[in-house]
């Protein structure tokens, strides 16, 4: 390779140089400037200013992490809309509107078949009720 390859790489090199150079600076500038005052009170677990009680292996409900993955999944697809809604008249005026308008449609059928679904499922019920059928008990 000659030396012109190399030319536009070289920024590159520079900004990943900068970046490790400004890692390692701020790592080893907080070593150096932290005050270092061990003490009972600090290797205590913060707890919102209450006192620990219990251990740390307590059971968490995992309704809550249902809940918050469902709303990252609609949440970012529901983002992936507005681009195609600011860019909407553009393509209209290209003759692709009813085209967009078909394909925008079933995104949103979509989402909404996928709502219903977690709905039906009881997934966005926050206190879940388990029914036992009498077919299951025979």
């Amino acid at each position: 390779m000659t030396s012109t390859h190399f030319d536009g790489l070289m920024p590159i090199v520079i900004f990943m140089g900068l970046a490790v150079a400004l890692f390692v600076g701020g790592h080893f500038a907080s070593v150096l400037l932290a005050p270092k005052k061990p003490s009972d009170l600090k290797s205590t677990a913060y707890e919102c200013g209450e006192e620990p009680v219990g251990t740390a292996w307590s059971m968490f409900n995992v309704r809550f992490y249902v809940v918050g993955l469902i709303f990252i999944i609609f949440d970012v697809e529901s983002v992936l809309m507005f681009p195609v809604a600011t860019i909407f008249r553009e393509l209209n005026d290209m003759g692709q509107g009813g085209y967009a308008l078909i394909i925008f449609l079933s995104f949103i059928s979509v989402l909404i078949e996928g709502i219903a679904y977690c709905w039906k499922k009881g997934d966005l019920d926050w206190v879940k009720s388990y029914q036992v059928s009498m077919k299951n008990n025979k």
